[in-house]
């Protein structure tokens, strides 16, 4: 090859492959290669798809091999759920995104590390930057392996901060779409009116396409809405100096210092290039998100294991357990206010924003933990996952060799002018690093 594969983003790649100057087999191989040859030490995947395998089919992702998290459903591959218990099931159809990726060209190249059923208890995937140190989760494999070079795209999903932070953590883009943007369905279940599908790339550009050619809705998914006018004709166009509501929340003074003085610094790098940021407090009617979000989260999870964790009691995590008995012990009103909250506050997002194009706020506490046994505080998260508006996190700086980021959160169903606010922003941070694990061939 020509051109060094790990490096090549997903609109970059895709265009080299339909131009005729990169070979979409040679590419895939490639990449595999390096898994191979870099994944014993990152352990992102839980398996890698046999390159034979892969059937050409022609589309926009003609080529494209994508990393896919392990509580999507694979035909042909395991697909685990993080879990002892599915630990030999292969499915014998695809999620819904599988399927259209397919379709649309490109190949699963491996199944990437989640947490148990996409919660708390974590697998062995490490921080490319550092392997001492967590990935975030429950996404933790799709985020390691953009970042370390070994998938131009990976699907992930949040419930409450396991795309964004992550994300942040090893350094890449992260995209939680609005709620519903695309379909759910063959991914399995953590909390259904909380449920994201979203994607890590390298780029706004590169997360743009993707959720271009993902978004959509299914009968077999009854909470998807299309989004709205949403197209890339030319590709995507940064929105020019757009009026950012700098949104500290009360979690604000639990970041890291280091963390604080990023966000600080970009939002001051974008008023001097001709942005508005502008301090905002949310009215106090949206104090009870965190609250009101971990009783849907608790009740919807535990609806949905409790059979489980009683087929299987020594099969599934305290940590899951604890989940479980969380949510059975919620009374039925207090569920049913969250769910009236989040419809409530989710429509009162668009006004409370007027003359806003996106909010600027944290994505973590800081840089990702020391250790494996926990993935980082979701808190941060939770408010843009319950409303289900559209979040990015964008990588913006680095703290004793560890990356850093900002979240962006747009309104809901307006995820093309999120992007394109992101699109900006991105520009003026200028931020082009890789960890060590990603830098050679």
């Amino acid at each position: 090859m020509t051109m060094e594969a790990h490096t090549l983003g997903l609109v970059e790649a895709a265009r080299a492959i339909r131009d005729g100057r990169l070979d979409g087999a040679a590419y895939r191989a490639a990449l595999v290669e390096r898994i191979r040859r870099i994944d014993p030490e990152i352990r992102a995947f839980t398996c890698i798809a046999d390159p034979g395998d892969a059937a050409t089919t022609a589309g926009p992702l003609a080529g494209i091999p994508v990393a896919v998290k392990d509580i999507f459903a694979t035909s042909g591959l395991p697909t685990t759920n993080g879990s002892p218990i599915y630990a030999d099931r292969i499915p014998d159809a695809d999620a819904w995104v599988v399927e259209r990726l397919r379709s649309l060209g490109a190949t699963v190249i491996g199944k990437t590390v989640t947490t148990e059923f996409a919660w708390r208890h974590p697998g062995p995937t490490r921080n490319p930057w550092n392997t001492a140190h967590t990935p975030g989760g429950s996404s933790s494999g799709s985020a390691a392996a953009v970042a370390a070079g070994l998938a131009p795209l990976a699907l992930g999903s949040q419930t409450f901060g396991s795309v964004i932070r992550p994300a942040a953590f090893c350094g890449v883009v992260g995209l939680k779409p609005s709620y519903g943007a695309i379909p759910r369905t063959g991914v399995h279940a953590l909390a259904p009116s909380l449920d994201h599908v979203g994607v890590f790339t390298r780029s706004v550009g590169d997360a743009a396409f993707a959720l271009y050619l993902l978004a959509a809705v299914s009968d077999t998914d009854p909470h998807g809405r299309p989004l709205p006018g949403f197209t890339l004709d030319g590709g995507l166009a940064p929105l020019p100096a757009p009026r950012l509501a700098f949104v500290k929340t009360s979690l604000w003074d639990a970041a890291d210092d280091s963390q604080k003085a990023l966000t600080e610094a970009a939002a001051a790098r974008f008023r001097d290039a001709g942005g508005t940021v502008e301090a905002f407090a949310l009215p106090d009617s949206f104090a009870g998100m965190w609250e009101a979000g971990r009783i849907i989260l608790a009740c919807e999870a535990s609806a949905i294991f409790a059979p489980l964790a009683e087929r299987h009691p020594d099969l599934v995590s305290a940590v899951l357990k604890e989940l479980i008995a969380e949510g059975a012990a919620i009374a039925a009103p207090a569920y049913v206010d969250a769910l009236r909250l989040q419809t409530r506050l989710r429509r009162e997002l668009a006004t409370v924003l007027d003359g806003f194009d996106a909010i600027l706020t944290l994505p973590a506490a800081g840089a990702a933990p020391e250790g494996l046994a926990y993935t980082g505080n979701p808190a941060f998260c939770v408010p843009w996952t319950f409303l289900g508006t559209p979040a990015v996190n964008l990588p913006a700086g680095l703290h004793d060799g560890l990356p850093l980021g900002i979240q962006l959160v747009g309104r809901y169903r307006d995820d093309l002018r999120l992007l394109r606010v992101a699109a900006w922003c991105e520009e003026i941070l200028d931020h082009r690093t890789a960890p060590s694990l990603a830098a050679g061939p």
